[in-house]
């Protein structure tokens, strides 16, 4: 199953933009001194190599299912989004704060201020113009919802991915020019390292957010609810069926669910009856939710459901 188009455009258009920033603010870091600039430039050579593994996650994740992944390879693109997550914070956040720390220690003036302040107003607007890319796909995407709800609720990271990783950098770019224009008019080149820190801390909360949503889609969320809804609806319509107890939803990637329905069939059905009722079922529902690759229906009665769910909703035992 291929990958969302307006989610590879957002990834190409931050990998473009990404790419030229570093190598700008590496050069202006090697000529001017300034630590600032240097963990910008660390902070967007990351935000490069994240890029290329959310391509490699989206590549993997449109792989058919097979004898080894007979659901197909959807959760590719959460952990490679998990793997993003953790170089956030170790590459990104680790380095900028050895950085702010060493120049803290030891606080050398930046020069070529002039060269610093055009390459950061630059970036501004290549980071600006792949955020706004971001920001426009995650509002089609989005709905009704509200933006922090949409991102907790999301099932396709490389969007909600890049548009926090362009937040960050936009604000890792506030700081860094703050940290320059204050470093230069007071004098105190330590608020160039100071800056590096709060590049530090951005990153780090940035690779936080990321790395709980990611965990949440690898081990396994339940998919949106009006799948289940919708599938409710048309079990309970059906002739064979005596009683819907239930559907539990498994999203096994953006575009793969699976769901199980709890249900009574009618007693003098057979299992040819059975079948076509299942095919039913799941030929309606994937009207609506094209990402429906899988249905299993289990006889249950409405007790012994309700005994599961309840064993479902108790608290874990203590380890």
């Amino acid at each position: 199953m291929s990958a969302p188009t307006g989610s590879r455009l957002v990834i190409y258009a931050a990998l473009a933009g990404n790419l030229a920033i570093a190598i700008a603010k590496f050069i202006a870091a090697g000529i001017s001194g300034s630590s600032a600039m240097l963990s910008e430039g660390v902070h967007s050579l990351v935000d490069t190599l994240n890029e290329l593994l959310l391509l490699y996650g989206l590549r993997r994740a449109g792989k058919a299912p097979d004898s080894l992944h007979p659901f197909g390879y959807g959760r590719e693109l959460y952990f490679w989004s998990f793997i993003v997550a953790l170089l956030v914070f170790a590459a990104g956040a680790g380095v900028s704060a050895y950085e702010g720390f060493q120049h803290i220690r030891r606080p050398e003036p930046a020069t070529n201020h002039a060269l610093s302040y055009s390459v950061l107003g630059i970036s501004i607007l290549f980071e600006g113009a792949s955020w706004w890319v971001a920001l426009r796909e995650f509002r089609r995407t989005k709905g009704r919802l509200g933006y922090f709800e949409a991102f907790r609720r999301s099932k396709d990271p490389s969007t909600f991915t890049v548009l926090l990783e362009d937040s960050a950098a936009l604000l890792g770019l506030g700081f860094a020019l703050i940290g320059l224009v204050a470093a230069q008019l007071l004098d105190m080149p330590v608020l160039d390292g100071v800056a590096s820190l709060c590049i530090a801390g951005v990153l780090a909360a940035t690779a936080f957010l990321l790395a709980r949503e990611t965990k949440g889609l690898l081990v396994g969320e339940p998919a949106h609810p009006a799948v289940a809804v919708r599938l409710m609806a048309v079990a309970e319509t059906d002739p064979d069926l005596r009683r819907a107890n239930g559907v539990t939803t498994m999203q096994m990637g953006p575009e793969q669910v699976v769901a199980m329905l709890s249900a009574e069939f009618e007693d003098d059905r057979r299992t040819p009856q059975i079948e076509a009722c299942i095919t039913r079922i799941e030929t309606a529902v994937k009207r609506e939710y094209p990402e429906l690759v899988a249905l299993f229906i289990k006889p249950q009665t409405p007790e012994v459901y309700a005994a599961r769910r309840a064993a479902l909703a108790a608290p874990p035992a203590p380890e």
